[in-house]
């Protein structure tokens, strides 16, 4: 039975709750049926797509950290078109809801190529624009620190993309706010904030890094104050809806993050240490809301500043 005291609204979009599996920590969704069933959730944010097949860095690429994990898999997948053809029909016979597409490129047209192609698909209800990708070697990331590359590929993304564009920012740059504030001018519908923070692990044995990429994106609780420093100051300067993400681990973490200014919650690294986090945080949700006087939860939304 779906509790409406926990649906929300991101644009003209309901979700039953606000809880969504992040990009990268619930590969395409489908693998994870064998835990429980996906449409308790409020969505999905599959892996990121790119226009290629790409192989991802090499291996070792991901190791554990202080109160996380640092990955720097490199964006590894099939390619948009395999994907389409095989991950989505295996979704879609799981999930009945709308999911978010994650698409990363390093160039306008490369994005533009993936909204073209993923437009079609009924069953995606928001492209997630990654322009922070720290672990590829070209990155991503002058389209997140430049304000007028940033505005140049979300207008030219507007004219064509036929769903919301939510810009996925990271938290390495100068100003946030203004990043925020370009995306918003610009014509984003909503932005994810924030992507991993660059950090590295050394081996004590042989004193090299212990990845093979030797830096990586460091996620998981370490970075949970940063995710909601970014979301605070963000919310309070922007007029569109956030979707919260760093080191959401329990519903406490939601609420927390929400009471920054997220109107929904991406639970990431979570996943990967426990592949039934985000059904505990849905039904832990309404324990901690009764706990703390909460009658629903599009009224905390932004209550740290408001």
């Amino acid at each position: 039975m779906i509790n409406k005291a926990l649906k929300i609204k991101l644009g003209k979009w309901i979700l039953d709750n606000p809880i969504i599996p992040a990009s990268g920590t619930f590969g395409f969704g489908a693998e994870h049926t064998q835990f429980y069933d996906l449409n308790i959730l409020g969505s999905i944010a599959l892996k990121a797509i790119t226009v290629n097949p790409r192989y991802g860095n090499d291996v070792p690429r991901i190791c554990e950290a202080p109160s996380g994990m640092i990955n720097s898999i490199g964006l590894q997948n099939s390619g948009v078109d395999h994907i389409i053809q095989f991950y989505f029909p295996l979704l879609t016979k799981v999930f009945k809801k709308k999911v978010i597409a994650n698409i990363a490129a390093t160039t306008i047209e490369d994005y533009v190529t993936l909204v073209k192609k993923l437009n079609h698909l009924n069953n995606i209800a928001i492209f997630e624009v990654n322009v922070s990708c720290p672990n590829v070697d070209k990155g991503c990331m002058k389209f997140d620190s430049d304000p007028n590359s940033l505005t140049l590929l979300i207008k030219t993304l507007k004219k064509m993309a036929n769903k919301p564009l939510y810009i996925k920012l990271s938290p390495q740059v100068n100003d946030i706010v203004l990043m925020a504030k370009t995306a918003e001018n610009a014509g984003a519908d909503g932005l994810v904030l924030i992507n991993t923070v660059p950090g590295m692990r050394i081996d004590l044995n042989y004193g090299k890094p212990i990845m093979a990429n030797k830096i990586g994106g460091l996620s998981g609780p370490a970075i949970k104050p940063m995710a909601l420093r970014a979301v605070f100051l963000c919310s309070q300067n922007v007029n569109i809806p956030i979707i919260g993400c760093g080191g959401v681990s329990n519903a406490e973490d939601v609420i927390e993050i929400m009471y920054a200014g997220a109107t929904a919650v991406q639970i990431g690294s979570e996943n990967l240490i426990n592949p039934y986090a985000c059904k505990n945080i849905i039904n832990d949700l309404p324990n901690v809301m009764k706990t703390l006087k909460i009658k629903k939860l599009t009224d905390i939304i932004g209550k740290s500043w408001k």
